[in-house]
C-alpha cells in the first residue's frame, strides 16, 4: 500500500518514541510532533483503519508488522541521509531537516548508493 508522506511521518514519530519510551500514547505524539491533538487523532484513526498501527483499551499505540517496517524504513532513511549530508558539510541541524523532507521522495536507486556511501 502507498502512503503519502503525512502518514509516514506519524509512523516514523511513533517509531522514534517506542524506542525511547515503554508505551506510546497520541498525547505523546502531539507533543512531539507539534500538532494538535485532534489533528493526531484523526491520523491515528486513519493509521489504525489502513491497518498500520492498533490501538488498546489504554489508548496505547503500536505499530503492526506492515507499519513497523514501513517506519523503520523512513527512520533508516533519515538517519543515513543526515549523516550523508553531515558528511558533505552541511550543518546538523540543516542536515536533519532535509533528510526530513528528502526520506519521502528519494529513490531507492539513490538512496542506496548514497547508504553504501556512508557506510563506507
Amino acid at each position: 500500500m502507498k502512503t503519502n508522506e503525512s502518514a509516514e511521518m506519524y509512523l516514523e514519530t511513533i517509531q522514534i518514541l517506542t524506542e525511547k519510551q515503554a508505551h506510546v500514547r497520541a498525547i505523546d505524539v502531539a507533543h512531539e510532533t507539534g500538532y494538535t491533538k485532534p489533528s493526531v487523532s484523526r491520523a491515528m484513526g486513519l493509521l489504525k483503519m489502513h491497518g498500520h498501527i492498533t490501538i488498546d483499551a489504554n489508548g496505547y499505540i503500536s505499530l503492526t508488522e506492515t507499519g513497523s517496517a514501513l517506519a523503520k524504513k523512513i527512520l533508516d532513511r533519515h538517519r543515513v541521509l543526515k549523516e550523508f549530508l553531515i558528511q558533505i558539510g552541511v550543518s546538523s541541524e540543516v542536515a536533519d531537516d532535509d533528510a526530513c523532507k528528502m526520506e519521502h521522495v528519494i529513490s531507492d536507486e539513490t538512496f542506496q548508493k548514497m547508504k553504501a556511501h556512508v557506510k563506507g
